[in-house]
């Protein structure tokens, strides 16, 4: 009995006892510590290493070979892009929706909405490329529906990514557009709702829905991590950080 036990534990441990190397979102970052330690709970034999990034850039890396074997994008474009090319093996699955913000190290009548962008007092606007960053190409979208794009619009301060734009809207810019996620995170604490930072209101832009895929390069580790994103306790986690997560 004692070395059928042995035998199972060392199975156990080849299945799930060496790394995997994902691709992740950067709106994702501020949830992320939490994720991966509620995971390595389970398969603490796991070391998960991940890369950061604009989905559109991930994406990119991923198209030239890159060696990740999950992706969790910030939309459901680019993983069904991935999936009609055959380099992801699932269809997209949505692990959680995501919202916007608008966030300012200023003093800004965030009562005003969507026409706060407009206003004299904003001459900078931090906005995620929308090219490669879904987040950035919602807000566009909520601009645009809200009847500032024209006057916003030479306002913008591009970022590479949801992550960059973060910083760039305490510091290089009057106001910025970003993932609702990281202000739930502890080292943005500091930043009061309604006072530096407001939500954007959800009639002006699509649902972010954002989807995992699993790649070629993804194995029985990578399934472990692909089925713990979609569980109950990582929806809880998701939750925690401002996402919809069902």
């Amino acid at each position: 009995m004692k070395k059928l036990f042995i035998a199972l534990m060392y199975i156990a441990t080849s299945l799930f006892g060496g790394e995997i190397n994902i691709a992740v979102a950067a709106n994702v970052s501020y949830a992320l510590d939490e994720l991966k330690a509620e995971f390595v709970k389970m398969h603490p034999e796991t070391k998960v290493l991940v890369t950061l990034g604009s989905s559109g850039k991930l994406t990119a890396q991923i198209k030239n070979g890159a060696p990740y074997g999950l992706f969790m994008s910030a939309d459901m474009d680019y993983p069904q892009a991935l999936y009609k090319e055959g380099i992801a093996t699932t269809q997209p699955v949505v692990y959680a929706q995501g919202a916007l913000a608008y966030l300012s190290a200023k003093e800004l009548d965030f009562k005003k909405g969507i026409s706060l962008m407009a206003h004299e007092s904003v001459e900078k606007i931090a906005i995620a490329n929308p090219k490669a960053a879904p987040y950035g190409k919602a807000a566009l979208e909520a601009m645009q529906k809200g009847g500032v794009y024209e006057k916003a619009q030479k306002k913008f301060v591009y970022a590479e990514s949801i992550s960059q734009t973060v910083a760039y809207a305490v510091s290089a810019a009057d106001v910025g557009f970003v993932a609702k996620s990281s202000l739930f995170s502890p080292k943005m604490s500091r930043f009061i709702e309604g006072k530096d930072w407001a939500e954007v209101d959800a009639k002006l832009y699509t649902p972010i829905e954002q989807g995992v895929v699993l790649l070629q390069n993804g194995g029985e580790e990578y399934r472990a991590f692909y089925d713990f994103i979609l569980s109950p306790k990582a929806k809880a986690i998701f939750k925690k950080y401002g996402y919809i997560a069902e």
